[in-house]
């Protein structure tokens, strides 16, 4: 039988930090079902490394693909909610600090 995927539920990444949330922080969570995962994942970690370069060229890459599909109406709840919770990410670290 063959190990589970890194980062899957039963072999999870040793920096997973779902156990290590607080109560009230916000997340959210890219599955691999997305299309853009992959490539969203890696222009997290090009930029966290400081690949401007890369990271410049992995965005080119998703944008790209992302022009393919037709995109999804901003009065989309899906789309709305992806944007508060981005706001309640900023908020969030504002009054708990880094």
């Amino acid at each position: 039988m063959s190990k589970a995927p890194i980062g899957s539920k039963a072999n999870p990444s040793e920096f997973d930090v779902l156990d290590k949330l607080a109560e009230d922080e916000p997340y959210f969570v890219i599955r691999a079902h997305d299309p853009l995962s992959s490539a969203l994942v890696e222009l997290h970690a090009y930029i966290g490394a400081g690949q401007a370069g890369a990271a410049h060229n992995k965005l080119a890459e998703i944008m790209a693909l992302t022009s393919a599909r037709a995109p999804r109406p901003a009065s989309s709840p899906k789309y709305r909610e992806t944007f508060a919770i981005s706001l309640a990410m900023e908020q969030w670290r504002d009054t708990h600090g880094d």
